[in-house]
């Protein structure tokens, strides 16, 4: 009788495992199913709105490739290019069901912004897990059965040709993000500058923010985004360059948005309580690392709601409250905007939008980001003419920063995704949660002075409740600036003008240099 030593047994454990896989596809079949439910199940965890970092992207690619490579080998079948991906998009979705937003709820297909949020979350998720899963079944699958590998040179030319487009795509989301130093006259940085992108901790969670100015001694000012979703980080830097010879300005990618856009999970923590804890706590931590007893806060759009709201609950904080595109009320502005728009299409004889805006009913919207998606294509319908001035249109034109400034060179590549998958579903949990705000009666004073940017050419939904709100605002101080020729977003229209407002009547009126 022969006994082996549990050494014995172990050495010999792997080889006949591996031998029973080879001769048998059933098992096969069961270590790719097991496979790709298994790394289903950590991704759908570990990133429910998939991979959101270059990090994550890498980590999904690497693991990909790997489950293919096994699952080919195991099932010596190209079948096995279907069958991991089909079980792991399944456990995926079975394992996030539930989570909102639009890059991962419901296809929709009767929209352009549902095609949007399908290429953004799905089909970028597909891009960077599912392609290499596929590629590397296949090549595990040659490898598994010399007799299927191609039988000349030219026969490996289309898996050579998605090598070296998973190769190139992986370098392409390795390359990091930067913003451009400060420059002298002499072409060389200039000495106390600060042009840096940083990330924060905030409320529990990594935020980024954008540091530029020509001096690291001046105020600071803090610079609140759109949305709610909206990245700007490449904006301040070209829009704000005049801000940035007087301010250290910042910019900031909030809590599921653009660079922070894996924060959004969980999304339990997105609340507007918690934005607005996070501005206070930025606020704080820029204090203390430019040793100032307060900042400057400017919002825009969404920013303004947000601003207001910190201003209101910290105002020793604060020297002064800059709202652009100031919203008051966003409920009672989205009842405006749908009468507006129906009134429109009636009086234009454009029937099939005003059936539409019925069909949604008048706000809160059910339906809300596909509504306001629909609502905010005709902004352009509604706005007053008007020309930006030159220095603007000019400016824009020279920064190349394309849509939603997704060029920038602050953001990587799946910064760039994230800049509209952000706006998507940060939207989607926020903007409900804005629908019982109305400054009219929730903010009837703010201890801090106040200074207003109008636009002329706004659109009437928003600056009417603007302009009731400030006047009957009681602060310290408060001054508007009204501009013929702008819109929604003045801050940057005008941005020559804010530049010049600030020196000459903000700071005067404001700031105490720290001793």
């Amino acid at each position: 009788m022969t006994t082996h030593t549990s050494h014995e047994v172990g050495r010999d454990l792997v080889p006949n495992l591996l031998d029973a896989v080879r001769h048998d596809v059933r098992i096969g079949i069961a270590v790719t199913i097991g496979l790709a439910a298994v790394a289903g199940w950590i991704v759908a965890r570990a990133m429910p709105h998939g991979p959101a970092t270059t990090v994550q992207a890498l980590i999904v690619m690497l693991m990909g490739l790997v489950i293919g490579l096994i699952s080919g080998w195991a099932m010596r079948s190209r079948w096995a290019m279907l069958l991991a991906p089909l079980v792991h998009v399944l456990v995926i979705e079975l394992v996030r069901w539930g989570v909102p937003g639009p890059s991962v709820g419901a296809i929709r297909l009767d929209s352009v912004y549902g095609v949007l949020a399908l290429v953004l979350g799905r089909g970028f998720h597909g891009l960077v897990g599912l392609l290499p899963m596929a590629f590397g079944a296949g090549l595990g699958a040659m490898v598994s059965q010399p007799g299927a590998r191609p039988a000349s040179v030219l026969g490996w030319v289309p898996t050579g040709v998605v090598g070296i487009v998973l190769v190139a795509l992986a370098v392409i989301i390795a390359l990091p993000a930067s913003t451009p130093p400060i420059l002298g006259t002499d072409g060389n940085v200039l000495p106390g500058s600060i042009a840096s992108l940083e990330k924060v901790r905030l409320g529990g969670a990594d935020q980024w923010i954008l540091l530029r100015g020509y001096s690291a001694d001046k105020p600071v000012l803090l610079y609140l985004s759109g949305g709610p979703g909206q990245s700007d980080l490449p904006f301040p830097r070209v829009m704000f360059e005049d801000l940035s010879h007087d301010f250290v300005v910042v910019g900031w990618d909030q809590r599921g948005t653009g660079k922070s856009y894996a924060s959004l999970d969980p999304v339990s923590a997105l609340t507007l309580d918690q934005a607005v804890a996070d501005t206070i706590e930025l606020t704080q931590y820029l204090r203390n690392r430019f040793d100032e007893q307060k900042i400057y806060l400017l919002g825009e759009s969404w920013g303004s709601t947000l601003g207001v709201l910190a201003v209101q609950r910290r105002p020793e904080l604060y020297y002064a409250w800059i709202g652009s595109g100031q919203m008051v009320s966003q409920r009672e502005t989205d009842r405006r905007l749908y009468h507006d728009v129906i009134a429109l299409a009636d009086r234009t004889g454009d029937t099939t939008t005003a059936a539409t805006m019925r069909a949604f009913q008048e706000p809160p919207y059910v339906d809300i980001p596909y509504a306001n998606a629909f609502v905010m294509g005709q902004y352009e319908r509604l706005y007053k003419p008007y020309t930006p001035p030159q220095a603007y249109i000019d400016r824009g034109n020279a920064a190349h920063l394309g849509p939603f400034g997704v060029m920038g060179s602050e953001y990587t590549f799946v910064d760039k995704v994230n800049v509209a998958r952000g706006l998507i579903d940060m939207f989607t949990v926020m903007y409900p949660q804005l629908q019982q705000i109305d400054f009219r009666r929730d903010v009837p004073r703010l201890n801090v002075p106040v200074y207003i940017l109008d636009g002329q050419a706004e659109l009437t939904s928003r600056r009417d409740l603007a302009l009731e709100w400030f006047d009957a605002l009681e602060a310290p101080r408060k001054r508007l600036f009204s501009f013929e020729n702008a819109g929604h977003a003045v801050a940057f229209e005008q941005f020559q003008a804010l530049h010049q407002r600030m020196i000459d009547t903000v700071l005067p009126e404001t700031y105490t240099a720290t001793p």
